[in-house]
């Protein structure tokens, strides 16, 4: 089938690129800065701070001091950083955030990366902790942007759909409210809303002048990535970015600080950190960005 075909095609883009990129074999290090990634990383950085680290804490985030484990090793994700005293930051949950539900199957968001109102939802898909199908529509975009306008019957952005109520709605205020009170505490938390608006978005995004919001000609996957970040992140921010312009779907597993999401992938690799990258379409797994963005524009752009 073409589909096989197209497995066949990108994990042998796959095979070339490990073969090829001395990005391949990048160990995962928390906080490193690849070589002509810092104006990058300062310029993905702005948004976090112009909306005062809205979306970088789950909703009942909390944490506390925990003496290292002897030996060196961690039975559970904490904090990569070494405290005064042998002390490290251990993240838990809330009874409030381990109250969140998570949906039985993705939410479907499409949207684009240097849209202000779609950073709105973002942050708020992140303070939530949910998974989301990103279908990202880039201007000039010719696979979900087009769906997506004759879905909802116009180009406004973003636009949501949830497989598991039928509901389908625009614009970002609503959709925050409606994500709040079906899958969280209730009402959006004010301190969030204050932080997260339209404005505080729109000045933060200059810091990337609308990278990743036009679309580049690329090979679609059969079957979508699953990226776990969350939107804070400036590391993710830029993988994100990737992902948009060449319109890759990517199931998002939002993994904030104090996120279940960060064990459950700690337990499986040994290693946390975001963002992190599994393809299905052919194997990959990878954890720095640089390297992530390296093989996503070596096996699917075109």
């Amino acid at each position: 089938s073409s589909s096989d075909a197209d497995v066949e095609y990108f994990r042998s883009q796959y095979d070339a690129w490990k073969a090829k990129s001395s990005l391949a074999g990048l160990e995962a290090t928390p906080f490193s800065v690849a070589e002509g990634y810092t104006g990058k990383l300062i310029g993905a950085s702005l948004p976090t701070l112009a909306t005062a680290l809205a979306g970088a804490f789950v909703t009942g985030y909390k944490g506390k001091l925990r003496k290292k484990e002897e030996g060196g090793g961690e039975a559970k994700y904490v904090l990569p950083v070494s405290l005064p005293g042998g002390y490290t930051w251990a993240e838990d949950q809330s009874s409030d955030a381990l109250a969140l539900r998570q949906p039985a199957q993705p939410l479907v968001i499409y949207e684009f990366q240097g849209c202000p109102f779609c950073r709105k939802v973002r942050v708020a898909v992140s303070a939530l902790g949910l998974d989301v199908l990103f279908k990202p529509c880039p201007k000039d975009g010719k696979t979900w942007r087009p769906e997506a306008i004759e879905k909802g019957g116009k180009a406004q952005f973003p636009y949501m759909e949830d497989p598991n109520t039928g509901t389908a709605m625009y614009e970002s205020a609503d959709i925050i409210a409606y994500l709040f009170e079906t899958y969280g505490p209730g009402a959006v938390p004010r301190s969030l809303s204050l932080r997260n608006s339209a404005i505080a978005n729109s000045l933060g995004l200059i810091g990337r002048m609308g990278a990743g919001s036009r679309a580049l000609p690329s090979a679609l996957p059969p079957s979508p990535l699953d990226l776990w970040g969350y939107e804070a992140s400036p590391y993710v921010v830029l993988v994100k970015e990737t992902l948009c312009e060449l319109e890759i779907p990517y199931v998002q597993h939002s993994a904030p600080r104090g996120s279940a999401k960060r064990q459950e992938v700690f337990a499986r690799k040994g290693h946390f950190q975001v963002p992190y990258l599994e393809d299905p379409n052919t194997g990959a797994e990878l954890f720095e960005s640089s390297a992530i963005i390296d093989y996503l524009k070596t096996v699917y752009a075109k």
